[in-house]
Parts: structure tokens; sequence; C-alpha cells
């Protein structure tokens, strides 16, 4: 797209936003002095440093900066994988000033937790990423490709400890669970630890807690650029500009795997509010603040609304309840 092509589709979707905060003007609300200025909230279903963590508090940034939200107070509400966090805004039943960043894991979690909250009883907004998920090592790991972990692994399954950022059910479990299937392994012989999001899943690495970390790269900037961590290997398609490492593909493993992250909003609220938060993340995916965290990140962009997003919602679900059942854990 041209940058003049751009600037004119950016100011059409502003001005999509304004209108959309006018019609919404009557909207239930905890806020106060009138639309442009009200704060908003935002609930964030893991610890600091994690993903979901990483993509609403990056999305919250832009909306203030380009002045197209109020301030976000943003939450991290703890717990379960993501299931407190969906179960309270589903809670919230009819409040238009509430969104939650949520993805893959907590689908997952909803269901290894036994929890009746769904991510369909949600209203959908946007998917705004998709995101690869890497093999990541302390620097001193023996490990130093692929194969000499798969080569471990398949001699004693029980020799390799994996840890990841999300729950059963979570990408981080999903990923080495489908890995261990392709390269030969039952993958109910994993031995896979739980950490409540990236912060502790780093410091797992690298105290050697855990021989392997599986989550996504943006996660761990710090520590691949300063060496204490490296990655074996990243499970899309392609290779990361921001990541050294090949694909599995690349590496001699037929398979690829990509995590995704979008935004809900309660249920229950009316039309013009769901149609403003829809108009307000659409702005944001135009503004170049936003593309530049996709860069910087390594994200893949794969921004859908409206029933694109709530059909790909409702797959996501079938997907992953069929997935875990097939492990015995759903």
């Amino acid at each position: 797209m041209t940058p003049t092509r751009r600037s004119h589709r950016l100011t059409a979707t502003v001005f999509l936003v304004a209108a959309a905060l006018l019609l919404s003007a009557c909207g239930v609300t905890r806020g106060g002095e009138g639309e442009a200025n009200r704060r908003l909230s935002m609930y964030i279903p893991n610890s600091p440093g994690g993903g979901y963590d990483l993509t609403g508090r990056a999305a919250a940034r832009v909306l203030e900066d380009a002045e197209l939200s109020g301030r976000f107070e943003v939450t991290n509400v703890i717990g379960a994988g993501g299931t407190v966090a969906m179960q309270r805004l589903l809670n919230e039943e009819g409040v238009d000033d509430l969104v939650m960043s949520m993805g893959l894991g907590v689908v997952g979690a909803t269901y290894t937790n036994d929890s009746k909250a769904r991510v369909s009883q949600a209203t959908p907004i946007a998917r705004l990423i998709e995101d690869q998920e890497a093999l990541i090592v302390p620097k001193d790991s023996p490990f130093q490709t692929v194969q000499d972990l798969v080569d471990a692994w398949k001699a004693d399954p029980s020799s390799v400890t994996i840890g990841g950022g999300s729950s059963p059910g979570g990408p981080d479990f999903l990923f080495p669970m489908q890995l261990a299937k392709t390269v030969g392994i039952d993958p109910k012989q994993v031995k896979y630890i739980v950490y409540d999001g990236g912060g502790p899943l780093t410091s797992a690495l690298l105290g050697k807690k855990i021989d392997v970390g599986a989550s996504g790269p943006s996660e761990f900037e710090g520590q691949l650029e300063d060496g204490s961590l490296r990655v074996l290997a990243v499970s899309g398609e392609e290779r990361l500009e921001t990541v050294d490492a090949p694909t599995l593909k690349e590496s001699g493993i037929d398979m690829t795997f990509v995590n995704w992250r979008g935004i809900l909003a309660p249920p229950g609220i009316s039309d013009e509010s769901r149609e403003r938060l829809v108009a307000m993340f659409t702005a944001m995916h135009e503004t170049k603040g936003w593309q530049d965290a996709i860069k910087r990140n390594g994200w893949i962009d794969s921004f859908a609304t409206g029933e694109e997003f709530e059909t790909f919602l409702l797959e996501q679900d079938k997907r992953v309840e069929t997935t875990l059942k097939e492990l015995g854990l759903a």
C-alpha cells in the first residue's frame, strides 16, 4: 500500500472511530467525563512479561499515543491459565469500557480447568496477530540443534523437561505435544511444566530448572540479545527477521505451528458499543505505531474483526477441544 493510500485509509478509519464514539455516548460506562476522555480497562490473563501481556500493553500504548482512546487501566488477572480472567470478563456483562487480551491458550485452559466459561460467550472484537513458537535453551545447553534435542528426547523421553508459559491446552503446551507426535514420541510421555507467563519461564530457563522452553521468542528478547538464551528453531513457515534460527522444516521436521492473540469484550454490550470497540482497534491496526510493534516483536499481522473473527473463534474452540480429548485432558 502506498503512503498516500495508507494515509487516506487511516483518516477514514479515525473518522469511523469518532462516529462510533458519538453513537455509543449513551452506553453503559463506569468512566465519566465524556467518551473522548473516558478511561478504559483491559484484563491481561497472565503475569507481566507473558505473550498476552506484551500484546495487550502494546495495543493499549498505541491506542493512547494515537489518541484513539482514553487512558487504559491494565490489570494482570492471574490464575488457571487465563480461566480466572475469562470468568471475570463474562461476569462483567453489559460493561462497555472493558476488554481482555486473549488467545489460543485461554481457549484450551477453559477445557483443562473444567470451566464453564467459554470464549464463545464473550463479545469478539478483533484478532490482532499470530506468533510463532520457539524452542529455547540456556546458552550452555548441550543441545546445539533441534536434532540434538530430538535424539536425546527419543532415546529417553523422561530425560528432557520442557517448560511453557501456558497451561495444558495453551500454545506452549500444544506445540511440544504436536512436535513429540511428529518425531515419533508418545505425547503422554512428554515432561511438561507449567509456568505462569514469560517471566517465570525465563527464570526457569536461566536457573536450569528445565531443559527447553516452548514459547513465543518475543518474550525473551533481552536474554536472546545478551546471549544468555538461544533459539534452536521456530515453528512457522518462514524464518523470523528478529531471530537467528531455522524453522523446524529447515531442520528436517515436517511441522508448522502458529499461535494467535486477540481482543474480547464482555457479553451483553450493545451493538453500538461493539462497533465502537471494533472501529477503535481497526484504527489502531492502521497506525505506524502498531505496525512498528508488529515488526519489533516478530509478530505476524493477522487482523480480523466481525464475522470472520467470530467464526475463527468457534473453529479454534472445536479444534482445541478435539486435541485435548485425544490426550485425555478434556
